[in-house]
């Protein structure tokens, strides 16, 4: 009985046994108690991080741009390549945990000449038998067998656990790389799209000042032929007009390669990109729920793919120490020979050895003591990392609190300006028709507003820019 528990309990600790080396705890981090570009006030509400990006991004082309990305963008597949290659690859360590076992037949089929066989079984006093078989001359021998080996490298002290620990982490940081890949791509197309919307105004205005520069040299003809005024204000008139002439083509150039550059984010060939909502009317919440800093350490996911090579540094090190201790291993074959195929299955024809062997390592250089140095250091440095990956990330997020918060400012201020310059215009062209006052202060208004309208749509980008910046620093975008 006792002889019969004996290989159950050996599989029992082979598969249990104790794991050397340190299992994973969390570094402590210090995170602060709120962001420092928070308002004093945080609203309330689900974080912005956590929100999906149809609900930040309310232009329904801006949204179907980003789900076809998420498609067929190439990086995005690629990134599903590769955690597929790590599934596999945990399956390839994991197997070292395991038994191997082999299966194997043998047949053979010697002639003879019949003769031959004669003298030999005369001489040796024998007959042709066991499996020969006498035809035309010729004497045929038959032999056949199956045979089964088994090996087995017993994990007592988590060598090939600790390989699939470290390599179940990586598998996990893999896939927390896919979700960066993810949350970047939305990010990138949502920029890209918002300052293809500013280079679309940008074009606006630039056709405006066209046909108004236009009506200026128009205006200065009339009056020159009518003697009011001179021949100075209509060359300046037309050196005007071409110059804002001159700015459309460079426009039309920008905006042809920005929609290239889109087409290459959304997988597709170059080509034209489909238009929604204008720069001006890009989403800006007023108050925008950013959470405590501490949930950046479960959203962000460079900050889970950080902790997760962490985690397999720190496995690496079980992996390290193992090899310190004996190795053991367990092998067997067995089979059976015969030359009779009813005979196969008969116990008389069966055979089968095993053994066992332990190895120790009692000098190797100073390889297993380094490659444990190796490990521990490793391990150190990705424990640096993960905390200068979150400090990375709370830079982030109040870089982005303060931008959003600043660009609204900013684009508020430069919209009363530019209402302020847009009526100055209006008022110069009115004494200018008058008399009032000389070409030169409608050419300065004009060039005024022309700045100050560029200038507005730069201000709404930047503004659309920093709540893109600032969700896909919360973690947003996955």
């Amino acid at each position: 009985m006792k002889w019969k528990l004996a290989p159950a309990t050996l599989i029992i600790v082979a598969a249990t046994g104790c794991m050397v080396g340190p299992n994973y705890k969390r570094p402590l981090v210090n995170t602060p108690a709120a962001y420092r570009g928070a308002p004093e006030v945080i609203p309330i509400g689900t974080p912005l991080g956590a929100e999906k990006y149809t609900s930040i991004f309310t232009d329904p082309v801006l949204q179907s741009l980003i789900a076809e990305a998420l498609k067929n963008n190439y990086d995005v597949k690629i990134a599903a390549d590769r955690v597929l290659e790590q599934e596999a690859e945990v399956g390839i360590t994991r197997a070292g945990q395991y038994p191997t076992v082999s299966l194997g037949g043998t047949y053979d089929a010697v002639a003879l000449p019949g003769g031959l066989l004669s003298g030999l079984g005369n001489n040796s006093g024998s007959s042709n038998s066991n499996g020969a078989n006498s035809n035309q001359g010729h004497t045929k021998i038959y032999t056949g067998g199956l045979t089964a080996s088994v090996a087995w490298n017993l994990d007592f002290w988590g060598y090939y656990r600790r390989q699939t620990e470290a390599a179940r982490a990586y598998l996990r940081a893999t896939r927390w790389a896919q979700q960066t890949t993810y949350s970047t791509l939305v990010e990138n197309v949502a920029t890209s799209y918002y300052q293809l919307r500013t280079l679309d105004s940008e074009l606006t205005i630039a056709k405006d000042e066209l046909k108004a520069r236009k009506d200026s040299l128009e205006l200065t003809h009339k009056l020159e032929t009518g003697g009011s005024d001179s021949l100075v204000d209509v060359r300046q008139a037309e050196e005007l007009a071409y110059t804002a002439e001159a700015q459309i083509p460079d426009l039309e150039r920008q905006i042809t390669q920005q929609e290239n550059s889109l087409c290459i984010l959304l997988g597709r060939a170059p080509g034209p990109i489909a238009r929604g909502l204008p720069i001006d009317q890009a989403p800006h919440p007023t108050e925008v729920p950013v959470g405590l800093p501490s949930d950046l350490l479960e959203r962000r996911p460079d900050i889970r793919r950080a902790e997760e090579l962490l985690v397999q540094a720190n496995a690496n090190i079980g992996v390290a120490k193992a090899q310190f201790f004996p190795q053991l291993s367990l092998s067997g074959t067995g089979g059976t020979s015969t030359s009779q195929l009813k005979g196969i299955v008969e116990s008389k024809n069966l055979y089968y050895y095993a053994f066992g062997s332990v190895s120790q390592p009692i000098f190797e250089g100073g390889k297993l003591t380094n490659n444990l140095h190796y490990a521990k250091a490793e391990d150190q440095e990705l424990v640096d990392t993960y905390r200068q990956t979150i400090a990375g990330a709370l830079r982030d997020v109040d870089n982005a609190l303060v931008a959003y918060s600043k660009t609204r400012e900013y684009r508020e201020k430069q919209e009363k300006q530019t209402e302020a310059t847009r009526d100055a215009v209006r008022l110069a062209r009115m004494r200018y028709q008058a008399g009032a006052t000389s070409y030169l202060e409608v050419l300065t208004n004009d060039a005024n507003l022309y700045t100050s309208e560029l200038t507005l749509k730069t201000a709404q980008q930047q503004e659309a820019l920093s709540l893109v910046q600032l969700y896909n620093a919360l973690g947003g975008g996955w």
